[in-house]
């Protein structure tokens, strides 16, 4: 069952009653809800004046949803997911951490693959020539050490938001719109991906490429790259829709909201990317526990 998404961008009373997350708004204004704990996969807390209890923050992880802060900018800062997800956890923590450096630079093959050949799949459909993508994702060796996913980026970012912008797009973490969009949508799938490795019972500090001792979500980073394009594509749309996007307004964040339940294309079949995280996850367990040696990855249907 897909999980759902929620956000909070209002002063709010959350607590918890049998299973059950109790929202209160302090104005007034609106009746108190409830939603089944059970349910919740995502939380997003969006507002300076939101109380949550201990209780119900205890009960969300212990239902493995993955908690996200937000600062001053109203840009994700903080995530919370839990430590203990998977009965199998210190079994499979041995298993990754024993992985060795040729069949993590192998699964970072695979992985550079698949982004680019999503990244390929989303320029295809706006009718933009995607034969070097094509030729670069055949061409990627154990580890990338060409750096064909460097390449295919910087061919990717030229031509995705070409023609509405009056300057070429530059992607970076905080250059202009609309990467205030993409950091806000790459944060909520961020934390599907932690939430996935941690049900998986893998850790999502140990990355298979990506290595900075301040990066507690290093495999996360790692394994959302094919992911990305999906979230792409969401803003593209925001951006063609003509809504301004130059602040991150209540109206677009409902928009990127529904990146975990967007539909993908794993292993020939349709499910949301929330659902397709958990079978990535597990079949990269599976690489690591050596029973195979291939990760599944989405496609767009």
């Amino acid at each position: 069952m897909i999980k759902r998404t929620l956000y909070f961008g209002n002063p709010a009373y959350l607590k918890a009653k049998d299973e059950q997350m109790v929202v209160e708004y302090p104005s007034g204004d609106t009746e108190s809800k409830s939603i089944p704990i059970e349910d919740i996969g995502v939380v997003i807390l969006d507002s300076p004046q939101i109380t949550i209890t201990h209780v119900l923050l205890n009960k969300l992880l212990a239902n493995n949803a993955a908690v996200i802060t937000t600062n001053e900018r109203h840009m994700p800062s903080g995530l919370i997911y839990p430590l203990e997800s998977n009965t199998l956890q210190s079994e499979r923590f041995t298993a990754q951490l024993e992985a060795s450096v040729p069949l993590k630079k192998q699964l970072w093959q695979q992985t550079v693959q698949a982004k680019i050949q999503n990244q390929a799949a989303l320029l295809k459909s706006l009718g933009i020539d995607v034969e070097p993508m094509l030729y670069w994702a055949r061409s990627v060796r154990s580890g990338d050490p060409d750096n064909y996913e460097g390449r295919a980026a910087a061919y990717y970012w030229k031509n995705l938001f070409s023609g509405y912008f009056n300057d070429i797009f530059t992607r970076g973490r905080y250059e202009d719109e609309p990467n205030n969009l993409l950091n806000y949508g790459y944060a909520i799938l961020r934390a599907v991906v932690a939430r996935s490795l941690v049900a998986s019972g893998l850790l999502p500090t140990l990355g298979i490429h990506h290595h900075n001792r301040y990066n507690a979500f290093c495999l996360a980073d790692d394994i959302m790259e094919p992911y990305r394009p999906f979230v792409d594509r969401v803003v593209l749309e925001i951006v063609k829709s003509g809504i301004d996007c130059s602040e991150l307004t209540k109206e677009i964040k409902a928009k990127l909201l529904v990146i975990p339940a967007i539909d993908v294309v794993i292993d020939s079949k349709s499910s949301p990317l929330m659902i397709a995280t958990q079978r990535t996850t597990s079949s990269l367990y599976d690489c690591f526990e050596g029973t195979s040696r291939k990760i599944l990855y989405p496609t767009f249907p």
